[in-house]
């Protein structure tokens, strides 16, 4: 028997959006991957900063730190939930609403790997994971965060645009959903009211089509071609 765990979210508009939240068997693969990474990115900065002796050891250790830190926050954030381990596993990281994962609740989701580790081995996580329904470990309950699997694209140019834009990072969740919001009820606004609103963004956008960015945008969070 298959056991089906998807989720349907409600955008504003009352559309559907898919999500199917990643068990800890792929979870656990995406990790391995990204360890692996960072493995050999540790290897090769040991192994050419100790050629500088102490100094270079001290930066190399510094450099370690960073990586360890800050390598999934930085691929979360900034490449659309996506460190190259989800990505080859085809699986993100989202807000609880299906919103891109902002940075705040990426750092913490992240800090707390500490206590989903222990005692050993991140058993308090795989526990943890276990007994929730969307196989949340202690660092996504925390911060209100969800591993799920890339969505299959919905046939249809649904926002009259085509192709995908990558979210700015620095958008928080109720940005997120404005430009979601826009981009649905843009059928029942007039294209110079739409030039309108969007042009409100343009500082942000830094774009000659906002309307297109806006709704390319809207594309990548609801997995719109």
């Amino acid at each position: 028997m298959i056991l089906d765990t998807r989720l349907s979210l409600e955008t504003p508009e009352g559309a559907t959006l898919p999500l199917a939240p990643a068990g800890m068997g792929v979870r656990i693969m995406a990790f391995m991957i990204d360890m692996l990474i960072k493995t050999v990115a540790n290897i090769v900065v040991f192994t050419v900063l100790a050629l500088l002796g102490g100094m270079g050891m001290g930066i190399a250790l510094i450099l370690a730190f960073l990586l360890e830190w800050f390598y999934p926050v930085y691929f979360e954030v900034w490449h659309q939930g996506r460190t190259p381990g989800k990505k080859n596993l085809h699986i993100r990281v989202v807000n609880d609403d299906g919103t891109p994962v902002t940075f705040g609740p990426s750092l913490l989701r992240n800090l707390l790997r500490v206590v989903d580790f222990l005692p050993l081995m991140y058993l308090t996580g795989i526990i943890t994971s276990l007994f929730n329904p969307q196989f949340k470990r202690l660092g996504d309950l925390v911060a209100g965060t969800l591993v799920v699997y890339d969505a299959d694209p919905i046939p249809g140019p649904n926002f009259d645009v085509k192709g995908r834009q990558p979210v700015p990072a620095d958008f928080t969740t109720d940005e997120q959903r404005a430009l979601l919001a826009f981009a649905e009820r843009s059928k029942r606004l007039s294209p110079e009211r739409q030039s309108e609103l969007a042009a409100i963004l343009l500082p942000v956008l830094k774009t000659d089509e906002p309307v297109i960015a806006i709704k390319q945008m809207a594309n990548s969070m609801v997995g719109r071609q």
